[in-house]
């Protein structure tokens, strides 16, 4: 069992940091290997709406624009389920996590075939650093991300700095729990 785990903040030791160390000591527990990705550390450049709109991204499932994107795109059709972390930043998501997930969209949300999510759970995390608002828009966001490229939703959590204390701890079981269905589920077939 493989289980991707995207974190999308500059900091390493801030509240983002700390929801995907949570994760990971979940899924751990579960028996699933994990596979951390901090997408501020890849080099993924912005959509080029290539063409008339759509380059190769529409047909071919590929985007055409040569950076980390490829190599991390490709890697996620070994995992068995996936968790996005992101801090809110002005109610959306990071700029690191809204650049990849823009060209995900783009390369899954149109395949005629089954989609790198299609039947794989999703845990979507928003991490509000200060006051807490915007997580409601920015959980709506991710909602219509994981939407789109067709991911069994499992759980959509929002933390902040003053709720941290049993919001981790829901983190941590919600990925437990998500690896622990899938082995049940994995074992019945």
């Amino acid at each position: 069992m493989n289980v991707m785990i995207f974190t999308s903040s500059p900091n390493i030791d801030g509240l983002t940091a700390a929801c995907g160390n949570a994760a990971k000591t979940g899924v751990e527990e579960a028996g699933a290997h994990v596979v951390m990705v901090n997408l501020n550390r890849q080099k993924i450049g912005h959509c080029q709406a290539c063409g008339n709109g759509w380059g190769p991204c529409r047909n071919e499932h590929k985007c055409q624009v040569q950076d980390d994107f490829q190599d991390l795109h490709a890697s996620m059709a070994d995992m068995d389920a996936f968790i996005m972390i992101t801090p809110v930043y002005f109610g959306e998501m990071s700029e690191s996590a809204k650049t990849f997930s823009d060209r995900l969209r783009r390369c899954e949300a149109l395949k005629k075939d089954k989609t790198l999510f299609e039947g794989k759970p999703v845990l979507a995390v928003a991490a509000a650093g200060g006051s807490g608002n915007g997580l409601t828009s920015c959980l709506t966001s991710m909602e219509r991300l994981f939407t789109h490229v067709k991911a069994e939703k499992f759980d959509f959590i929002g933390i902040t700095q003053k709720n941290k204390g049993y919001k981790l701890e829901a983190i941590l079981k919600a990925g437990r729990e998500m690896v622990s269905i899938l082995n049940r589920k994995n074992g019945e077939q």
